[in-house]
């Protein structure tokens, strides 16, 4: 039957990915270096700050403490917050959705305080600055 081969071929195609992919084994709060720490199916052990992760960049320690993982391995689940995290986008450097690492990204370039930036400020201040609003009539 199709359908029988269409649902091992699916069957097929989830054992090879979680075959290729580091799952997430356990996951805690670290309170005393203030990490979340996911250890992975590769014995390769994850940990970043939640200040660098969509859901839990505002969290207090308290809300961090109960983490669950997923039964596939391939997501985390902080039920205080209601926040996901995908562990192939983590693994991928991605903390968060385009748009939100994108606003992370303009932030810390914001406060970048190089040489070229003061140069630049300096020589937009000579030029009188930034332009004025125009007033709405």
């Amino acid at each position: 039957m199709a359908h029988d081969e269409n649902f091992e071929r699916a069957n097929q195609r989830a054992r090879d990915v979680q075959a290729s992919i580091p799952r997430a084994v356990s996951a805690r709060y670290d309170r005393k270096n203030g990490h979340i720490v996911i250890h992975l199916s590769s014995n390769v052990i994850l940990s970043f700050s939640p200040r660098d992760a969509q859901g839990l960049e505002n969290a207090k320690p308290s809300q961090l403490e109960e983490i669950e993982v997923s039964p596939s391995g391939f997501g985390v689940h902080f039920p205080k917050l209601d926040a996901d995290l995908y562990v192939p986008g983590l693994l991928e450097g991605f903390f968060g959705s385009k748009k939100w690492m994108a606003s992370r990204l303009g932030h810390v370039g914001g406060q970048s305080r190089s040489r070229a930036k003061r140069a630049a400020s300096k020589a937009n201040g000579r030029l009188g600055g930034r332009p004025r609003k125009a007033l709405a009539l």
